[in-house]
């Protein structure tokens, strides 16, 4: 179930610069925060470096300010990789709520980084980092379905094949007849979010809910089927 959203609705849910989550998200952990420190060390020592010689005048001020800048780049440098990849959603035209079900749920082990180390014999070695992620499969009494794989996490125990799914949907065309992009899931029954990078204003998009609960009401349920289970019935139907 789809309910089309407005231009300006969707730059509520989806902000031009980053949200208190989406900043903590690529704010990372203490090594992340290390990399941006000797980033702005560096890039202040290099700017105060070249202002030294400058006698004056416009272009020491520019150095100035970009010396600063660089300085506090560990600061700002999250909100600038947060509002670069919400552009990546802001780009498409056109926009909708959606509504469906929890159709499948199983877990992989996702390559997420390779490191080089050296054994006890001096060779060096390259190590595998690997992740088990959460594969959720969605769809709906139309026919679409789509796969979020989020970080496993103890509290995914309780979600369950046929529970509400709700997210933003994303398209070029009109008609959303194809997909090409999704935002995170929210579980209404749950009180859960599902998502790998919390690219929607959140609580806007709670306010948004009622539009769903009346669309709802106005059109009869019919029960999604799992993309695997729609292959098998395809297959036996040949």
């Amino acid at each position: 179930m789809l309910v089309p959203l407005k231009p300006e609705t969707v730059q509520k849910l989806i902000p031009i610069l980053a949200t208190g989550p989406q900043y903590q998200y690529y704010w990372g952990e203490w090594p992340d925060l290390l990399k941006r420190l000797i980033f702005s060390a560096i890039g202040a020592i290099v700017g105060g470096l070249v202002l030294l010689p400058l006698s004056g005048g416009l272009l020491k001020l520019l150095v100035f300010l970009l010396a600063i800048a660089a300085g506090l780049y560990w600061f700002w440098g999250p909100i600038a990789l947060a509002s670069w990849r919400n552009q990546e959603y802001r780009r498409f035209p056109y926009a909708a709520l959606w509504r469906g079900q929890v159709l499948d749920l199983f877990v992989t082990e996702e390559l997420i980084g390779l490191e080089e180390n050296v054994n006890q014999k001096g060779e060096l070695v390259v190590v595998e980092n690997r992740e088990r992620r959460l594969n959720v499969e969605v769809g709906d009494e139309e026919g679409f379905t789509a796969i979020s794989q989020v970080r496993l996490q103890r509290h995914h125990k309780a979600i369950k094949p046929g529970d509400v799914a709700e997210m933003v949907v994303l398209s070029y065309q009109g008609n959303f007849k194809r997909i090409a992009k999704t935002t995170d899931i929210y579980l209404p029954n749950r009180d859960m979010w599902l998502s790998d990078y919390p690219c929607l204003h959140r609580e806007f998009f709670l306010e948004m809910r009622p539009y769903l609960q009346k669309s709802s009401k106005s059109k009869s349920r019919r029960q999604p089927v799992s993309s695997k289970r729609r292959a098998a019935m395809d297959r036996r139907n040949r």
